[in-house]
């Protein structure tokens, strides 16, 4: 009779494991540890379908043949005039990566960015697409931004003055730089460019005061990096004019309420919106 399978958990804390110890395996343990790999599985993304999308297939885009199954493209197309189409390259791994968890200790930061586009970042995107006064001729930041796809649409569609992408993980930086390559053509004069910024980087003398407009997705689920992203926004946001930080995403438990009670004692200002759309079943 064969053995049960090992449980989903005990191999996820198998790779912490080797990670933290940094272990060097023999060929036997690590042919086990890619076996293991391969059952454990990668969050899938969640699409709202707020923006219409579709993935690229491999034979409209030569670049995707050299990443093969471990890579995609994503077509966003704009519900503006010219149909403005927006290329966002991701990782669609179907197994954890030891490197991921490597790159993570080193610049003690996380890897959510490399694991889907998240829900809350098409959200922001729609309210960015559904608000496009609010960016014009405006500096702008995103934070955190995986992907990019919020910042590459205000690149795209609002006719900002200028569209900082930015993330912690060097990993995710490079997709950043790789999507904003594949959508020169569409940012008009707008300048774009990606930034690796983690937030508890002390030194931001190059960038302060210098934005408009934050805007960021899902970033205060991790409690220990509260402090350090609230200083951030208050280093980044110009004082000359006004000036707003925008945050989407779920209450994640409390860290919402405790992200917040941090802001306050910052002594920036801020207000909540819930806004919640129901659809009837049929």
């Amino acid at each position: 009779m064969e053995n049960s399978k090992k449980k989903t958990s005990s191999l996820r804390w198998g790779i912490l494991r080797r990670a933290l110890i940094n272990n060097k395996s023999s060929t036997t343990q690590q042919h086990s540890d890619e076996q293991s790999q391969t059952s454990i599985s990668r969050k899938a993304n969640r699409s709202f379908a707020l923006i219409p999308f579709r993935v690229v297939d491999q034979l409209e885009n030569e670049e995707l043949t050299l990443a093969k199954a471990k890579e995609a493209c994503v077509c966003y197309t704009l519900p503006d005039t010219n149909h403005t189409k927006l290329f966002i390259y991701q990782r669609v791994d179907n197994c954890a990566n030891l490197d991921d968890f490597k790159i993570c200790n080193a610049y003690d930061i996380d890897n959510t960015g490399l694991v889907c586009a998240w829900p809350s970042e098409e959200v922001l995107a729609y309210y960015c697409l559904s608000n496009l006064d609010l960016f014009r001729s405006k500096r702008v930041i995103e934070l955190g931004s995986g992907y990019g796809l919020a910042g590459l649409l205000i690149a795209a569609a609002t006719e900002a003055l200028e569209v900082v992408i930015s993330d912690g993980n060097p990993q995710v930086v490079d997709y950043i730089q790789r999507n904003i390559n594949a959508n020169t053509s569409v940012f008009g004069g707008t300048k774009v460019k990606s930034m690796m910024l983690h937030w508890n980087q002390e030194e931001l003398s190059d960038i302060s005061n210098s934005f408009d407009i934050i805007v960021a997705s899902d970033c205060t689920f991790f409690k220990e990096f509260h402090k350090g992203l609230v200083q951030t926004v208050k280093c980044l946001l110009s004082k000359e004019g006004p000036s707003e930080a925008i945050f989407f995403g779920p209450k994640r438990g409390n860290s919402l309420d405790e992200f917040l009670i941090e802001v306050k004692e910052s002594g920036l200002q801020f207000t909540i919106d819930e806004i919640y759309h129901t659809e009837d079943e049929v």
